[in-house]
């Protein structure tokens, strides 16, 4: 990682979005990983089912979910099911690698703001499977905004795959010496 400079962020802001970056990458991984093995076995030794996302279509009842339950009813089950999984995990790489990180945080948006839009909790109370009472704000949207702030601040800039390829071309761009470029702002023109 490179040290701030006035125009840009220090040192231990970037650490901290490359942490909360490799965070957010580490969960869309797991969760993709979790829903690939299964079935797998419980605690108690019996067979767990195969994933699936009808069980939440079903339940959910936000602005989307009509549109969802209507494409279970008419056999995407298992098309969305494979999507959401290798999407999950092609995420998760990309957050926790820094490679194509714009990409990867794009698609993290665009599943989380799903995710969301199926099933927004309006109730206020304790739901079954939660983890505590939401009203309109809950831990994916919590995870949205974290998603848009790795965004705006181009965090594979920072650290990761991306930093490094970009340096690779760098080196190798026609009529360049090293150390010629003048550094740009990793904000600017970022969005």
């Amino acid at each position: 990682m490179s040290r701030g400079t006035p125009d840009h962020l220090s040192y231990v802001q970037q650490v901290a979005l490359v942490a909360l970056r490799t965070l957010i990458g580490w969960h869309f991984i797991y969760e993709g990983y979790y829903k690939l093995v299964l079935p797998a076995w419980s605690s108690e030794g019996v067979p767990l089912a195969p994933w699936t996302s009808a069980g939440y279509l079903r339940g959910a009842s936000g602005p989307l979910a009509r549109l969802f339950q209507r494409m279970i009813d008419a056999g995407w089950t298992g098309w969305i099911d494979n999507t959401v999984k290798v999407s999950l995990l092609l995420i998760g790489l990309s957050l926790l690698l820094g490679l194509f990180t714009k990409a990867g945080c794009w698609g993290a948006l665009f599943y989380l703001s799903l995710f969301y839009l199926l099933s927004i909790p309006l109730s206020g109370t304790l739901q079954p499977g939660s983890e505590g009472a939401y009203l309109i704000v809950n831990k994916t949207l919590i995870e949205l905004a974290a998603v848009c702030a790795l965004l705006a601040f181009n965090t594979g800039a920072i650290a990761g795959l991306d930093l490094l390829l970009g340096r690779w071309k760098e080196k190798r761009a026609p009529g360049r010496e090293a150390g010629s470029r003048k550094p740009e702002s990793r904000i600017e023109g970022y969005l």
